[in-house]
């Protein structure tokens, strides 16, 4: 493969935000959907009085808590979320993942026409910059680091410059890359600019997503939005994110909460694999822990598919196997019953497909908000009966990101906006984006949890625990070299 050589860090200024650079094109005139803008705006007060009018088992003083909740190191996340239901109708959302340094704000359609920097500015104002300013930190500039997502990237780094008035590095920061103009010098994050001068860094908002742990230190001066240790607690590691929620629902129990997840098998070799896709019947949904993007993700549903799985050379030693959620006459029969897809509402020529739902939150002072959310649905229809011949990942695989040689691209035709046009489509009611938010805060907490384990009283992280956690050498390798 080839690799993608960091371009010096390059200064954007006040008054350079532009639409067309920082959203979709079918993003920039769509018109936010009533029910969604109205769901935006529901204050924390009224969110937990309607879950809890319709779960009245759950202790509304706790889940209020849990929404005013103060991370430690997860400040913002994106989950995954399935809409699906049971054969008796009984409907939930679901957490396939949550992801740390999320993309959704270039999904996402602008809820006032005169705020064009929409949930850019909305995750800035209410988020990162009071961070910021709650701290004692080094001398130096702002910066934005990626290694994907750029146009996602620049608009954050232009949204920044408009409301602080700095200028504003915009650096990106690849796996691989041997001349990087990103580097760390006693905890504190420089960048080099294109004359060759180094800038220190007091604080940066990071969306480096692929492996960064092996270039990024788990312990910083520089503030670092979200920090490398976020990704380890599970906002890039599925396997440490499945004991993260089982943790997390040991303590919601008693309150009549739970994070709802496909049924998942922790801890396997690639031997080991087999015996588990027999044991869910033959279809099974196979994860290597550190892959995003929709990478790294099987869906298997017959032998030809899981041989070729285990025929693929794979980098990692542990794997998670999953139940898998498709139609109703092949989903797995898991130990809390079938789940199936709700699918997207039938086309004219009676075609369902399988959807997700991407929710963005991040956390302010006054608690978790909602600040984007964009859905995607699968290439081909959700079929009843399965094709032996046809890969089933047409029709169970939403993610957009398609991996190049060189970089990333996206599939924007299967993307879902919470628009007048497209929201109508996807089935969902308010209950359902109330029901999505409370399982997207849960989540996040449980991660936040375990990235507090993680971390010794030094900052630094707790190598012997995570080993523990995650026994896998692989990736052990890769973090100690930062």
């Amino acid at each position: 493969m080839q690799i993608k050589y960091s371009q010096p860090a390059r200064p954007v200024l006040p008054d350079s935000f532009e639409l067309n650079k920082h959203y979709y094109e079918k993003v920039i005139n769509a018109q936010a959907h009533t029910l969604v803008a109205y769901f935006m705006n529901l204050t924390k007060e009224q969110v937990v009085e309607r879950y809890c009018h319709l779960n009245p088992l759950i202790d509304a003083e706790y889940l209020m808590s849990l929404i005013e909740y103060q991370p430690k190191y997860i400040y913002w996340s994106g989950t995954d979320l399935f809409h699906v239901t049971s054969a008796s109708g009984y409907k939930r959302m679901i957490v396939v993942e949550t992801n740390s340094c999320p993309s959704g704000q270039k999904s996402m359609p602008v809820l006032n026409d005169y705020q064009e920097m929409g949930g850019y500015r909305r995750l800035l104002e209410s988020s990162f910059l009071p961070l910021v300013n709650s701290r004692r930190l080094p001398k130096g500039e702002l910066a934005v680091v990626y290694d994907k997502n750029q146009m996602e990237a620049s608009g954050y780094a232009a949204a920044l410059a408009e409301i602080t008035g700095e200028r504003v590095f915009l650096v990106s920061f690849f796996n691989g890359d041997e001349d990087p103009a990103v580097r760390f010098i006693d905890g504190i994050m420089e960048v080099r600019d294109p004359e060759g001068s180094w800038h220190p860094i007091r604080a940066a908002l990071r969306y480096v997503t692929q492996k960064p742990w092996n270039r990024i230190p788990v312990n910083t001066k520089t503030f670092i939005y979200n920090p490398i240790v976020a990704c380890l607690a599970g906002g890039r590691n599925k396997l440490v994110a499945a004991k993260a929620y089982d943790f997390f629902n040991a303590e919601l129990q008693d309150y009549g909460l739970k994070i709802f997840t496909p049924e998942t098998i922790m801890d396997l070799t690639l031997n080991e694999i087999p015996l588990w896709v027999k044991r869910f019947g033959g279809h099974a949904v196979i994860k290597v822990p550190y892959s995003n993007a929709g990478q790294g993700v099987y869906t298997i549903t017959n032998e030809r598919e899981l041989q070729e799985f285990m025929n693929t050379e794979h980098h990692y030693n542990n794997f998670i196997v999953q139940s898998l959620v498709g139609n109703y006459e092949w989903s797995t029969s898991s130990s809390e019953g079938k789940y199936y897809h709700v699918g997207t509402v039938p086309n004219k020529r009676k075609e369902i497909y399988a959807s997700d739902l991407r929710m963005m939150i991040v956390s302010s002072q006054d608690g978790y908000k909602p600040i984007a959310m964009y859905a995607r649905r699968a290439k081909s229809p959700l079929n009843q009966k399965l094709d032996k011949g046809r890969d089933s990942w047409d029709m169970l695989g939403t993610n957009l990101s398609i991996k190049l040689e060189d970089g990333w691209d996206s599939d924007v035709r299967r993307l879902k906006l919470m628009d007048r046009k497209d929201f109508n489509k996807l089935g969902l009611s308010l209950d359902n984006l109330i029901d999505g938010f409370i399982q997207s805060v849960l989540s996040a907490i449980a991660l936040d949890k375990m990235a507090s384990h993680l971390i010794n009283s030094k900052k630094e992280l707790k190598k012997r625990l995570f080993a523990s956690i995650n026994p896998d050498p692989v990736l052990l390798k890769e973090i100690m070299k930062t």
